[in-house]
């Protein structure tokens, strides 16, 4: 089997509210919620499309706790590839996904910046080739 990437770890507050936002807000699947310790839980979500999933992993030290909501400087972090960008624009926003600025095109595509529930950077994009 060649190698792939098949989930990426989130670091967060509290499992079950960012497992509300990534299922209600985002409509990710709920692949697998396990107690490994009374404290430590297994929690993967995923696209509804499928692809590389979430490993959301609470922060317990000082340090995890800082990075949660800026894993990545306040750059753009995970990229959420869709086929009906003003559909699921639409929605996201009806669910209460905040976006800071407005939709753009690109040379790449439509794309739009979301913020998850902790304050992550995300990308909503629809490649060129795909609308």
């Amino acid at each position: 089997m060649p190698q792939s990437i098949s989930a990426v770890a989130l670091v967060v507050h509290d499992y079950d509210e960012a497992i509300r936002f990534f299922t209600e807000c985002l409509r990710f699947t709920l692949a697998e919620d396990t107690a490994l310790t009374p404290d430590k839980r297994w929690v993967v979500v995923r696209p509804p499309g499928g692809g590389t999933a979430l490993l959301l992993a609470k922060a317990v030290t000082p340090e995890q706790r800082a990075r949660v909501g800026d894993q990545t400087g306040a750059r753009v972090f995970l990229f959420l590839q869709t086929d009906d960008f003003w559909g699921d624009y639409r929605d996201m926003r009806e669910r209460g996904v905040r976006f800071p600025e407005k939709p753009r095109e690109e040379e790449y595509g439509t794309v739009a910046v979301f913020l998850d529930l902790y304050g992550n950077r995300w990308d909503l994009v629809s490649p060129r080739g795909l609308r």
